[in-house]
């Protein structure tokens, strides 16, 4: 990737496409299934959602491989998609863009506090 690519976002509009076309080839269940996990997936990125590119790519490479032997998108998942996306990104008190955000706002405020106390 170069620097206009990474400036601009069109790595990740071609990485999104590419997922979108694969995922799209994908019998109905598996469609169902790889949309549940992209929904609870997002709040898990930065704020490029650059760090779950790789991530997705190997859900969605699960998913293609599962449909090719016949199996259904429970055999590859389980029930539980939301305990299977827990799972991908550390465990289930992951924190989300927004924890980390108001996380670091409070740091800020709070040295900025001090400052002015001190």
């Amino acid at each position: 990737m170069n620097f206009w690519e990474r400036i601009t976002g069109s790595d990740l509009t071609r990485d999104w496409k590419a997922f979108q076309t694969r995922a799209a080839a994908l019998p109905d269940d598996y469609r169902r299934a790889w949309e549940q996990i992209v929904a609870r997936l997002m709040p898990h990125g930065d704020f490029t959602g650059r760090n779950l590119t790789p991530i997705l790519d190997g859900v969605l490479g699960l998913l293609e491989t599962t449909a090719a032997e016949g199996r259904s998108a429970e055999d590859a998942l389980g029930d539980d998609i939301p305990g299977f996306c827990a799972a991908l990104v550390g465990d289930d008190g992951a924190k989300t863009f927004r924890d980390r955000w108001r996380e670091q706002l409070n740091r800020n405020v709070a040295r900025k506090l001090s400052r002015l106390g001190g």
